[in-house]
This record gives structure tokens, sequence and C-alpha cells, in this order.
């Protein structure tokens, strides 16, 4: 771990272990000319500028430039094998994301990629995802299973996000996610409950046996798993100590956020349908609304109702949704532009949901997402003195440095 001295800072972070909802999103902890000392990876002071070096430290003086908690990307599905190109041209072209998955699209293309793929080949792309993503800023990213859909390839996937986890040089701490149940494996269509009871009677354990992941996802949804089965896989999962999330009212009205809520779950993520009552049960609870503003863009649909969100009093996080069919980009500056833009949040407000209140998505924000002493010393450093850049600079990176528990990323 580095020792390490920031100093002359715009410090700009939320605070606290918890994620920020309603009006809380915009408080912000302003320090100019701020110093940041990291001591073996963890924060140790944030303050006024201290007089004089510290001898052990390496020293980076940003000359007034904006300091941030490291951005927490909390949702992708980053280990895949295969792209899928042809189909990003018929949605274009008029074809809906079901009717790709019909006709043996979708996530079942990439489903039969990666079964193909070797460790190697999904763990080298992986690699030059999370490489791309920290040069934006990422230090910390959510990595999802399921597309394997069967035992080896979902064990392949998590495994691979473990090696990358345990190299001493990696520049991006991955939060694993099992998500078997991302769509029903087309040997099973006679049998759904077969496959429930498979991911609860044998998957489950024997990933929580091998601690190859932290939380376990469900895709409930309209054609894909219902309420109801959605509900068993994930109070089991949650029985067993997994931190449960949903992807929830992405394509129908379904009532997936009522279900996050009534479950206690991290989060509730896409939401570009959630109803009133949904949005109603979220800002109840304390689930994360993890809004998905790149997959909204890349699919032509209406984007998730994030002001309104914010205004009922939800705590929102925001995050890019990589992935090799809806929504293949890691983009950091462009959700920041469309999440402003589009989504009507303010500047404050897509800060805290990209660092604090994705930490909080990922039960992280003990760990991670925001500049306080005892937290790990990941940061970013822009290239100017107002956070105002972040959608201004649209689609353009506004990032100086990143910085992983004291250094420096190249």
């Amino acid at each position: 771990m580095n020792n390490l001295i920031i100093k002359n800072a715009h410090i700009i972070t939320p605070q606290g272990t918890a994620a920020r909802r309603g009006k809380e999103m915009t408080e912000m902890l302003h320090i100019n000319r701020g110093t940041v000392e990291i001591t073996e990876g963890i924060i140790t002071y944030v303050g006024p500028n201290l007089p004089g070096n510290k001898s052990g430290y390496e020293i980076l003086d940003v000359q007034g430039n904006v300091l941030l908690p490291g951005f927490i990307d909390s949702h992708t599905h980053l280990v895949f094998g295969g792209y899928r190109p042809e189909e990003f041209l018929w949605r274009i072209n008029g074809d809906s994301y079901m009717s790709i998955m019909e006709r043996g699209g979708g996530i079942f293309n990439t489903v039969r990629a990666t079964r193909e793929a070797s460790f190697d080949e999904l763990k080298n792309k992986a690699e030059w995802f999370i490489d791309a993503m920290s040069k934006m800023g990422v230090t910390t990213v959510e990595g999802k299973s399921g597309y394997g859909l069967d035992c080896d390839t979902e064990l392949m996937q998590l495994k691979v996000m473990q090696a990358i986890n345990s190299d001493p040089n990696h520049k991006v701490d991955i939060a694993t996610t099992f998500m078997g149940a991302h769509a029903l494996p087309h040997e099973y269509t006679d049998c759904r409950q077969t496959y429930i009871d498979f991911l609860i009677q044998h998957m489950l354990p024997l990933i929580k046996e091998q601690s190859l992941a932290q939380n376990c996802d469900v895709f409930c949804e309209q054609g894909v798993f219902t309420i109801e089965e959605s509900y068993q896989l994930l109070s089991a999962a949650k029985a067993m100590g997994f931190g449960i999330k949903l992807h929830a009212d992405e394509i129908v009205s379904l009532g997936g956020a009522q279900l996050a809520a009534r479950l206690q779950a991290l989060s509730a993520d896409h939401l570009l349908h959630a109803s009133d009552e949904g949005i109603r049960a979220l800002a109840q609870s304390n689930v994360v609304a993890t809004l998905l503003p790149l997959t909204a863009f890349t699919l032509r649909e209406p984007y998730a109702r994030g002001r309104e969100m914010i205004d009922a009093g939800c705590a929102v996080a925001l995050a890019t949704d990589l992935n090799p069919g809806s929504c293949c980009s890691g983009s950091i500056p462009l959700l920041f532009a469309l999440a402003c833009i589009y989504m009507h949040l303010t500047v404050e407000e897509a800060i805290t949901a990209l660092t604090l209140n994705g930490a909080a998505a990922l039960n992280m924000a003990h760990k991670t997402g925001s500049i306080e002493v005892g937290k790990w010393g990941d940061l970013v450093v822009l290239d100017t003195d107002t956070p105002a850049v972040l959608p201004y600079y649209t689609a353009m990176n506004s990032v100086k440095h990143t910085i992983k528990r004291g250094e420096i990323l190249k």
C-alpha cells in the first residue's frame, strides 16, 4: 500500500457510511486548498493544508483542482464472451429488446459465446474494460455472472473476477454478484421450478462455500422471472447471507421496485417503468434505486424518473450497465451528462449517486464512496477547479488522476 499526501485540493465529498437520500444527496463537504493524507492505503487525514511535508509520503500537489471520491460503478456485466454488434443494428432499425431475445439473440447469444470462451479470454477482456474505466475515475466496480446459466460457466465467470481481485497489481476492486437468474436456459423451458431449485439448492451453497460472490441478482421481468420466482430465489439467497439485488421494472411495470422494498434488497436497478407506488415503496425503505441512463440511451427508451425519485426521498445511485447487448459502454463522462441533462439531477446529486450511494448499493459504504478518515484512499482528481465540468465536458473525460488506495494509477 502507498503513502500519499494530496495537497492544495478542492475537496468535494458526500459523507457517511450509508446512502444519502432525497435532499441529503446535495449535501457536500467542501474544503478549498485542502489536504488528504493516505497511509498504507487508508485515509488518515482530511482537512485544511498543513505546513511542511511529511517523510515517507509521496506528495501530489493538485494546484486547486477538484478532488472527489473514486467513482463506484455498481452495476455491470463485464465478464462475457463475444460481442453483439449486429443486434445493435437490429435495434436501431426498429427491433425491440424482447423480440431480439425471443428469436435467439440477446442474452442467449452471449451465453453461447461465453460457454465457448476460455478463462484467459474472459479475463483479458474484463481487464481491458477495467483499465479503460479506471482512466475515467472508477475505483470499484460491480461485476455479475449470468452468461453461463450452467454450473461450470457461472463459476468460471465468478472465478475470473476473483482472479482479477487477487492480482496485487489490480487497478479496480470488483464486487461480485451471482446472476444465474439472468434468463431461463432453453433446457429448462418446460421445468422452470427445477431451474429455480437448482440455483437455490446447488449453485448458491457452492458459491457461498467458495466465497465467489457477495451478492445475488435476478432479472425480474415479464417473460423472464416472475415476482414469485424472484421472491423465492432472493429470499433463499438472503437467508444464506448474500446481499440481494434486482433488475426491476426495466421493460414493464411489474412490481419489482415493491418487491425490492419488501425484501429490503441492497438495490433495485433500471426502474425505467417503476410505478408511483414503486417509487414510494423505495423512498420508505433502505433500498438504493440504481439508475442506468446509458441503457435507456442506447435502447432509445424513456429515462428512469431520477428527479421524481430524489424528490420523493429515494436514495439514487448511477451505474453504467456495461454489457455486450443493451449497453456496450462503460462511459462515465456520458453517464454524468445523461443523468444531469435528461434525468435532471444536479451535479452534486450525480456525484453522490456515483460515489457514496453506489457504494451503499454494494454494501460497501463503510469502506469507500466518500473522502473520510478510515476509508480506502480511492480518489479522483479532475483537471479543473469546478465539478461542473462533469456534465459540461459532454462525454469527454475530465479525470486527470485516478488514485486507488493511495496509488496514482497510470
